[in-house]
């Protein structure tokens, strides 16, 4: 899933109010314009925490590129700022105060001023302030924007009363939500989406003086107060000054109950008028309350509103008119003890086709043009895509957020609480502190079904304690060719391996009829994504720069079922919620259609899915995925959702999404019984997530999150994730009166350790969370180790070096090999693993999505081991490096000697490669001892158990002979040992004991 935090977005810039853009002279008392920026050399390209202006965006190729170029024609001085952009998502700069350093103070001066080169393009830019907070990335943002309509330069001059506060973004509900302006960070500029252009800026000061009557603010302490019949809502009414002083004159707020709301005045509530008064003096955050009883007349309704009006005088008046609702009452679908296929029935039948196209949207939580759109459009859902997070990136700043989302969805008629959904796809890998599991390839490795349950366990009970009900994970792609770069989101290679680690849907969801989903540590699980993402032909992707990803699956329909399908019908069986569709095209030999797009292939999604294999949830599209379906945009709608599609992810699209459905519904394109049922389905599990009755974020779990008691769970999927392909001489595990060198890019970085989708959608490297870096785990054991990154310490006096190499993060199709990546070590990793191995014996830990590529080095190296992507608890390392717990771990995907085998699976024809699939030395248990006559023994004794069904019992056997092949093929590897011996690994995952047994014997008498 393409997944962004949100500085911006395209949405935002189409709708933000005009402003016009005259210089306006100089008072005759006004203070000296302050500069901000001079754009001549004295604020460098930096980011925090550094003083600085820095680029941001949704994609790699987002971002604009920036320079300071000297222009003759210059405003200010001999620079000015330039840059290029051709932005898809969204992109612009800031300027950041630095964050070590005090804030500034603006609140002396009347507004921002700076010259702008028009391009005459008729774009719309916005231009932020940051304000309050603790620095220029988690504070308030204030907007505005201009539009450029004209050509040449023109000083651009906006006053600060001009801005208004994004309630879509951080930090949530705001410090103060008043535009205080003695606690300034800086500036940001989003450049607009959709046209290719270039542009130039110059001196950015504070012009003016400051207008006293504009320094207070009346704010409210909610758009939305829900009321139950016959009871009394209570509005806050707050004033606030810039800076927190004493207001200077008075202030006034006249009240009234205005007749313009659905509910009837002395039938359903008694109106009410009135004035509250501030007067001079009064302090800062001084509030009054309005007090609008309701009346109970009708005992079934559904909820009607009843709008405040506020008349301000003396102050900047509430963005938002607040609303008092009267809480839906007395109706089917609210009776919690029916049934809840009764209780949807009577909420389907009680919809307009509106509000049901609107349960079929979902928009990005920072895409909203305004947060009153979750009423107006009746939303179904929000999301948080990758790096869509409150500031701060707290787990009670994240539920505070999401109730701020459901209260809104209280002002409609129904009161149809919202789903949220967010990407926890290894652990709640949004939130920073919460418990980072192995990425799947690692949980993969474990072949522990019962571990791979408690981290979904765990992760579901981090995500649902946020106030998050629903979860975008588990892949259940099945990986074919690493060149992806969503590999290390699969479990593996083999169906088998991924259909045995489908216990993770029961660690999200718990049991498979949903009775637990209300649990405040449950979540709804998601598979995705359906299907064939793993199988994409290289070379065939046409997105951007992807050279795999989001391509074409070729596959015959019996290979389709044997390899792609079969994890699905196992996630159905096991009463999974929802399903995502891939972005990828299927392209079924001998059909006669070609590759079409899975979110057109009704075939698959309404045919197999639904109905073969009788999916009941509902079925949910991939970010703006609908756009990449041939034809326009009324095409795209009706082709996804008569394809099966219930709910549609359109980020930044949902108005035009919804009022294009209502219009092909109403045209007779789309049938109003193909809504009914997406509808139906996605209701069904949002009263089964219980939130029409707790619709908001049940906290109680909110201590546990990165506790030492997840952490350990974590931990323990690590070091079963370990994979030990080389172990010469028994170098592991290390003796803990060894001295150590250490040394490698990945052995002390969390990011790293980390991989992608973690705290951001593409995850960085450095120190991005909290958790244990490998090195940090080995201090513990050795504590006088040498540490030297780039090997440069000298080497003598050590006994054993230990190298951590691999790879820096990525996601998605930004992975892809051929698109600024491979499967080879940096330059700096080999030269890391030259030195160390070179000068005493050597283990090297390769950190990585997928296999990394050797080539000659394997022999210098003692002992290896595929360590993937661990995430933040590098003591599980440690543990199998130092013998606390015994390596266990096998290859979930074949390890190739080079890229030119790739794709390279068990089961292949030609297999060679450098290590198989199943692939794992152990360091926790004795070879059995007889060889070929010991094989034999247990291939009788493997068989008789699998005719009993005793399965602990069949895979203890092939476990027992697995070990004893190892022990003989370590160190010379051929293609008839390897091709059996991966063989053997599928066959002991599909219940088979005696056969696996068999081609173990095959790879025996090979070695």
């Amino acid at each position: 899933m393409r997944r962004t935090a949100l500085l911006a977005s395209a949405a935002l810039l189409t709708t933000l109010l005009p402003l016009t853009a005259a210089t306006q002279a100089a008072g005759a008392d006004d203070p000296a314009p302050v500069p901000v920026d001079r754009f001549e050399g004295e604020v460098p390209f930096a980011s925090q925490p550094a003083e600085g202006l820095f680029t941001w965006g949704g994609d790699s190729d987002d971002p604009p590129a920036l320079e300071l170029t000297a222009r003759d024609d210059a405003p200010e001085g001999d620079k000015v700022l330039t840059g290029t952009y051709d932005i898809s998502g969204y992109g612009g700069f800031t300027h950041d105060y630095a964050a070590a350093g005090p804030a500034r103070d603006w609140s002396a001066h009347r507004g921002i001023r700076f010259w702008w080169e028009g391009r005459g393009n008729g774009k719309r830019i916005a231009f932020e302030l940051k304000d309050g907070g603790a620095h220029g990335e988690a504070s308030e943002l204030w907007t505005t924007s201009f539009t450029d309509d004209f050509t040449g330069w023109k000083q651009i001059e906006i006053p600060f009363s001009d801005f208004t506060y994004r309630t879509d973004y951080q930090p949530v509900g705001g410090i103060d939500q008043v535009l205080g302006l003695t606690e300034m960070w800086g500036y940001a500029v989003t450049l607009p989406t959709g046209v290719k252009s270039d542009f130039a800026m110059d001196a950015v000061e504070l012009y003016g003086r400051a207008d006293q009557s504009l320094r207070a603010t009346v704010t409210t302490d909610a758009a939305v107060h829900p009321v139950a019949e016959g009871g009394t809502a209570r509005v806050r009414v707050t004033v606030a000054t810039t800076g927190a002083v004493p207001v200077e004159e008075p202030v006034t707020v006249a009240y009234e109950t205005a007749a313009t709301g659905t509910a009837d005045p002395g039938e359903d509530y008694t109106p009410v008028t009135g004035t509250l008064t501030f007067p001079a003096g009064t302090a800062s955050g001084t509030s009054r309350t309005v007090e609008v009883p309701t009346l109970k007349d009708r005992p079934a309704e559904s909820a009607e509103t009843i709008p405040l009006k506020l008349t301000v005088t003396g102050a900047k008046a509430p963005a938002e008119t607040p609303q008092i609702v009267v809480d839906a009452h007395g109706l089917p679908y609210l009776d919690s003890r029916l049934p809840v296929k009764k209780r949807v029935a009577d909420l389907v039948s009680r919809l307009s086709l509106e509000e049901k196209a609107g349960q079929m949207t979902q928009a990005e939580r920072g895409a909203l043009t305004a947060p009153g759109d979750i009423a107006a459009y009746a939303l179904g859902s929000l999301l948080s895509g990758g790096g869509s997070t409150p500031s701060p990136n707290t787990p009670g700043a994240w539920a505070k957020m999401i109730d701020g989302y459901q209260l809104r969805a209280q002002a409609t008629r129904f009161q149809i609480p919202l789903i949220y959904g967010v990407d926890a796809v290894h652990g709640h890998n949004n939130l920073v502190g919460a418990t980072i599991m192995p990425h799947n390839i690692g949980i993969g490795a474990t072949r522990d079904p019962g571990l791979a349950r408690r981290t979904a366990e765990v992760t579901a009970a981090e995500v649902r304690a946020t106030g998050v009900p629903w979860d975008f994970a588990p892949c259940l792609c099945v990986t074919r060719d690493e060149r992806w770069g969503r590999s290390y989101e699969a479990f593996g290679e083999d169906p088998a391996l991924v259909e045995s680690m489908e216990t993770v849907i029961q660690g999200l969801q718990g049991r498979a009829d949903g009775r637990d989903l209300d649990r405040a540590d449950k979540v709804l699980a998601t598979a995705k994504h359906f299907v064939g993402d793993g199988g994409t032909d290289f070379g065939s992707s046409t997105t951007g720069t992807y050279t795999i990803d989001q391509g074409v699956t070729k596959v015959t329909r019996q290979e389709l079922e044997a390899v792609h399908l079969a994890p699905y019908d196992d996630a159905v069986k096991r009463g999974v919620g929802t399903v995502m569709p891939s972005y990828s095209s299927l392209d079924l030999v001998g059909d006669g259609r070609g590759p079409v797009k899975m979110h057109a292939r009704a075939d698959m999604l309404n045919g197999v899915l639904k109905d073969r294999m009788g999916f009941e949830g509902f079925v949910v599209s991939d970010w703006q995925a609908i756009d990449q379906i041939p034809g326009d945009y009324a095409s795209d709608v009706r082709t996804s959702v008569n394809a099966g599609l219930d709910m549609i992810m359109v980020p930044y699209a949902y108005r035009d999404f919804r009022g294009t459905l209502v219009d092909e519904v109403r045209a007779g394109r789309v049938s109003e019984r193909r809504i009914d049922d997406a509808v139906a389905r996605i209701l069904t599990q949002k009263f089964r997530l219980g939130l029409f009755e707790k619709p908001y974020a049940d906290t109680s779990g909110a201590a546990r999150i990165g506790s030492a008691g997840h952490r350990a769970v974590a931990r323990e999927a690590v070091a079963e994730s370990q994979v030990l392909l080389k172990n010469e001489a028994g170098l592991l595990p290390l003796k803990k009166n060894q001295k150590v060198y250490v040394a490698g890019s990945n052995a002390d970085d969390i990011g790293n350790q980390s991989g992608g989708w973690t705290v951001t959608w593409q995850g960085s490297s450095g120190d991005i969370t909290p958790g244990t870096t490998v090195l940090e785990a080995l201090r513990k054991h050795s504590p006088d180790l040498t540490w030297s990154k780039d090997a440069s310490a000298a080497p003598a006096g050590h006994d054993v070096g230990v190298v951590v190499v691999g790879e820096t993060p990525y996601a998605e199709g930004a992975g892809d090999v051929g698109n600024g990546h491979d499967l080879e070590l940096s330059d700096a990793d080999q030269a890391a693993v030259d030195t160390v191995c070179g000068a005493m014996k050597c283990v090297v830990l390769v950190v990585s999505g997928r296999p990394q590529l050797l080539g000659g080095r394997l022999g210098d190296i003692d002992a290896l081991v595929a360590s993937w992507l661990p995430g933040t608890e590098g003591d599980g390392v440690a543990d199998v490096l130092y013998g606390r717990r015994p390596f266990t771990g096998q290859l979930p995907v074949t390890w190739p000697k080079s890229q030119a085998q790739l794709p390279i699976n068990v089961g292949d024809s030609s297999y060679d490669p450098q290590f198989p699939y199943g692939w794992g030395l152990t360091t926790g248990a004795e070879v059995p001892r007889g060889g070929a006559a010991t094989l034999k023994a247990l291939r009788v004794a493997a068989s008789a158990v699998e005719r009993a069904g005793a399965e602990a019992a069949g895979r203890a056997l092939v476990t027992k002979a697995r070990l004893i092949v190892q022990h003989k093929a370590d160190g010379h590897l051929s293609a008839a040992v390897a091709k059996p011996f991966a063989e053997a690994d599928h066959l002991l995952l599909t219940g088979r004991y005696g056969a696996a047994v068999e081609k173990l014997t095959e790879a025996y008498r090979a070695a």
